[in-house]
């Protein structure tokens, strides 16, 4: 009888300090091995704007305590002197966090939470190809500045040459990692905070791809659902979906219908005469348009221009000979709006099914995109 009393009170006592857990709460009880000149830690919010909300003094012991409340889980930060470490906490969990200041690989241990492991294998990936990158654009700067004070526009445009598709070829592998991290967690906020880390105009299908995949996931948590409703909002407009109609007044005052082109290629080019960007891609524009204008290329630009003679001496000026059109509203404009454009320059590839088949391709990626997509129309038509 005493033997099944002694078990009913560890059962009751373990019942006890469960429920004594603040649901409403969340602690990280720290330890800091060689602290140094750190006397404080900061704990910081990062979910829209990184921002510190409590602090904490290191007891004799290197330890620290911070207890917190939020209604939805979220990425916080500690920082110890020049240092961060990621952790994703929620209203319940009971994090413990252990680093040592001597350590240069800035490790750290946590237990508690199994979203802060998560994120503590992305900042892994990430380390690993952060490193090449990293090292091209050191590379860079060592070379731009052993040109002097004064280098000739020749010599920063060879060091751009050489350097920039390096540059590229080791951020598209980042992205590539990242893009597959996120889609190997996407019931991680881990996952979600990663993808953010892609260029959201380059990767836009992806991204949109991933916010329809995680709907069903983290509805109390307002980051995520702006990013779900607002990556939503582009699929219309994203690659693989039928472009949607507008109608435009044109240069000439008549007005101009994306319909106009049906059963032909287009690329709706969207630009100003205010964007440097724009005008410095200009002259590549007027190459491949020359070159396959008659292969069946056809271009529409949609000038966000409020200035009509500004737009008319741009036009002229770049020796832009194909259609153009205008709401003359700037970023307001039912075009703009309707195609969601936030930046410019901006384009769209439409095929003759009126299917968006490219976006946002320039200089020699709108070279490659239209040698290729040409070369297999004229060998269809051979075939036919």
């Amino acid at each position: 009888m005493k033997k099944h009393l002694i078990t009913l009170s560890v059962i009751l006592f373990s019942f006890a300090i469960y429920s004594c857990k603040d649901k409403d709460a969340f602690t990280i009880s720290g330890e800091i091995k060689n602290p140094g000149s750190v006397k404080k830690v900061f704990l910081l919010k990062a979910d829209t704007n990184v921002a510190v909300i409590d602090s904490a003094n290191l007891s004799d012991g290197g330890k620290f305590q911070f207890k917190e409340h939020s209604p939805y889980a979220g990425l916080f930060k500690i920082r110890l002197g020049g240092v961060m470490f990621d952790l994703i906490a929620k209203n319940g969990d009971e994090i413990t966090f252990a680093t040592s200041l001597a350590d240069k690989a800035n490790a750290y241990q946590v237990t508690g939470s199994a979203e802060s492991e998560k994120i503590k294998e992305f900042n892994r990936v990430s380390n690993q190809y952060s490193e090449k990158p990293n090292k091209v654009a050191n590379e860079f700067q060592e070379k731009a500045q052993s040109l002097g004070d004064h280098p000739t526009q020749k010599q920063q445009d060879s060091l751009v040459a050489i350097y920039k598709p390096q540059l590229a070829k080791y951020m598209d592998e980042y992205s590539v990692a990242i893009l597959k991290f996120a889609n190997d967690n996407k019931q991680s906020l881990a996952g979600f905070y990663a993808i953010n880390a892609v260029d959201s105009i380059k990767y836009e299908s992806q991204l949109v791809a991933f916010a329809e995949a995680i709907k069903p996931y983290f509805k109390d948590n307002p980051l995520v659902q702006q990013f779900i409703n607002s990556k939503m909002s582009l699929a219309p407009v994203t690659i693989g979906h039928k472009a949607p109609d507008f109608t435009v007044g044109g240069i000439d005052g008549k007005p101009i219908k994306l319909s106009d082109y049906k059963g032909k290629y287009v690329m709706v080019d969207f630009w100003a005469s205010w964007c440097v960007p724009c005008r410095n891609e200009n002259p590549n524009v007027v190459k491949q348009y020359a070159i396959y204008k008659p292969l069946g290329l056809n271009i529409l630009g949609i000038s966000l221009d409020q200035d009509k003679g500004k737009w008319q001496q741009a036009v002229n000026a770049d020796k832009l000979t194909w259609a153009h059109g205008s709401d003359l509203k700037n970023f307001e404009g039912p075009t703009e709006r309707l195609y969601h454009i936030f930046q410019i320059p901006t384009n769209y590839i439409i095929n003759p099914d009126g299917v968006i088949v490219a976006k946002n391709v320039f200089g020699a990626d709108l070279e490659e995109f239209l040698n290729k997509t040409f070369s297999k129309s004229q060998q269809i038509v051979k075939i036919k």
